[in-house]
Order: C-alpha cells, then structure tokens, then sequence
C-alpha cells in the first residue's frame, strides 16, 4: 500500500481538510493522520464573492486562496504525522458553480502550483471528464464509501451532511446508488448568518426554539429537484431561503432544519437502508439528526472520523486514478459506463 493525501474545500467553506491515507486504491484502507485547517473570514469573503461570479478577476482571486490555503494544510499535515514519504495528492479544490444541466462545473485551485511548492505529485480535475461524457460530475466518494463498508451487511447508506446533503446506497450484493439528496448546511448557515450574525446554528439551539411551518416545507419540497430520478446533483445555491423570510429566525431555523431532514427522509432508494451513517458538519447538530430517518448514527460509531471522510475519498480516488480504475459509475454520477476520473501533475 503507498500513503496518499487527500484535501477537501466543503461547500461550508469553513476551511481546508487534509487527511493522509494508506490505500491500494481497491479494497486496503488506512486512515494515517488528519488536519483541518479553517478559512479566516477574509478568506471566507474571497471565496463567497466568487460563487457563480463571472468575473475572472474575482475567480482567480479565489483560486489563489484556496491553493495558498492548501498548500498550508499539506504542510501542516506532513509536519504533524512526520510522514516522509507521499505518493501523491488528491486534490479536489473548491466548487464555485456545478450546472450538470448544462455540462459545466468549475472547481477552483491552481494544482501545478500545488505540486511544485509540496514537491509531491497531484492529481486533480476529477469531475470535468464524467460531466463531458454525461455524468452528473458528483457525488465521487461513493467508491470510497464501498471500500470502508467491505464485510458490513446491506443496504446500508452513507449521508454526508455539509453544505449540500449527499447520499451512497450500497445494497445487498454491494450495488451502489448515490445522489445529492437535498440542501445540507449551507442554507441553514446563510439564514444563521444573515438573522442572528452566528456563523451557524451550533447544537441546533436556534431550531430547537422554533417551529417548523409545514405550508412553507411543503413548498420547498416542492421543487421539481426532488421528483426527478437519480443520479441527480445540485450546487450550492440551488436554494434560497427568500420564501422563509416572514418567519422569526428561530421558526425559520427549524424549518430549514426540517427541510434538509425531510428531503433526506424522501430520498427515492431502492429499498430502506439497515442503517444511516452520518459524516460532515451536520451530525453535530442533535435537532437534525433526530430528524433525520433512523437509525442513524454519526460516523464515529464505526470507528470513523466524520470529518476527514471527505478528504480521505480523494486520497482514495487519486489512488484509483494512477492505477486507471474508474471513480464514477452509472449508479453514482450517471456516466454511461464506469469512468476514470483525475488528472496528474507532476511535481
């Protein structure tokens, strides 16, 4: 097996995750060593600023915050495992705008920059080829999320509540079906940041207060998103929360609470998981994950780090890359056959 690096820039934008990983790149995992790294609010500003922008000059000015800060978390990784030796990086950058619709994603980090400066090989631009052939360009981790779960009976689901919310199905004979489910966080933050000047809703305080108003649930749920068949994939601001602006910030906290646990709760699966494994931000929040289709559990009652999960899928997946094998599948992005996925740059 050969140690890799995987980096992770959420659509939380809370910061960097760096997670270092021992893989074969098919059935041998190793969790090695984890960091993460958050965005000071400056940086936070260049990067939200740039969401969907066109301005090149705004887009590269976030480019350069996503790299420098990566390049930091590599660093810091490195100098806390006092790992040597590195194979190559994973490297994922920072989703500014995903349109599958329109075949068009733009993730934003300079990897040859990204190469030169740690003096380890990289390899990026995972979604561009699926989204060419077709694909939706996401979820990617699924493979990974496979290769954790070999031995545990199916179906079993992995959810990843960050900014948006992600599901893998795995099923009995390990099939697998994945697809955005619905808003995870990221609405939830901006009605927090927006109302009440908190960065989030920390513990679910300010949905624990509220009421859920289920007119308005019932018209975000509304939306055509939901009724369409997966694979399917959303960008971050596929949402607003413009109809919810009448409420108090506590019932609108609630109801957007509710909104990422209902859309989860309809998810069409082929048949209900055994169990909910929870990763990302949002298995911190009580209110959510009581919420949420049970039983679920965070990814620690496995043994797992629910944060690093994300990071240590493009360790995995730049694994698979340099051994050819595919990435994205039918059942996980819609490309029409199982597809390679990443690009190398040299050190």
């Amino acid at each position: 097996m050969d140690l890799l690096i995987g980096l992770m820039s959420g659509t939380s934008m809370d910061g960097v995750d760096a997670a270092l990983l021992e893989t074969d790149g098919e059935e041998a995992v190793r969790p090695a060593g984890f960091v993460s790294l958050p965005y000071s609010d400056q940086e936070k500003a260049a990067i939200r600023l740039a969401l969907g922008a066109g301005d090149p000059q705004i887009v590269r000015a976030a480019e350069m915050v996503v790299t420098e800060a990566h390049i930091r978390a590599v660093q810091y990784l490195l100098d806390k495992t006092g790992t040597l030796e590195v194979l190559a990086i994973g490297f994922h950058g920072h989703t500014l705008d995903h349109r599958p619709q329109d075949r068009f994603t733009l993730q934003v980090g300079d990897a040859a920059r990204l190469a030169r400066e740690t003096g380890i090989p990289v390899v990026a631009d995972f979604r561009s080829a699926d989204i060419t052939a077709g694909g939706q360009g996401a979820p990617l981790a699924p493979v990974y999320h496979r290769a954790r779960l070999a031995g545990e009976p199916g179906p079993i689901a992995v959810l990843n509540i960050g900014g948006v919310a992600n599901v893998t199905w795995i099923g009995r004979d390990s099939e697998m079906l994945a697809f955005d489910t619905g808003p995870g966080n990221a609405l939830l933050d901006d009605w927090c940041r927006c109302h009440n000047g908190a960065p989030m809703d920390e513990d679910g305080r300010l949905a624990a207060q509220g009421e859920v108003d289920r007119e308005l649930l019932e018209r975000l749920l509304d939306d055509p998103y939901f009724f369409a068949s997966p694979p399917k994939s959303l960008d971050r601001m596929s949402f607003s929360f413009a109809p919810l602006e009448r409420l108090a910030p506590a019932d609108g906290a609630a109801t957007l609470t509710a909104f990422t646990a209902e859309a989860v709760a309809r998810a069409p699966l082929p048949e209900p998981p055994r169990q909910w494994i929870v990763s990302g931000g949002g298995r911190r929040n009580p209110v959510l994950m009581a919420a949420l289709p049970q039983p679920a559990q965070p990814a620690e009652a496995l043994g797992w780090n629910g944060d690093a999960l994300e990071a240590e899928a493009f360790a995995y997946l730049a694994a698979r890359c340099l051994k050819n094998l595919p990435a994205s599948f039918p059942g996980t992005t819609g490309c029409p056959s199982p597809m390679a996925a990443g690009r190398l740059f040299p050190a």
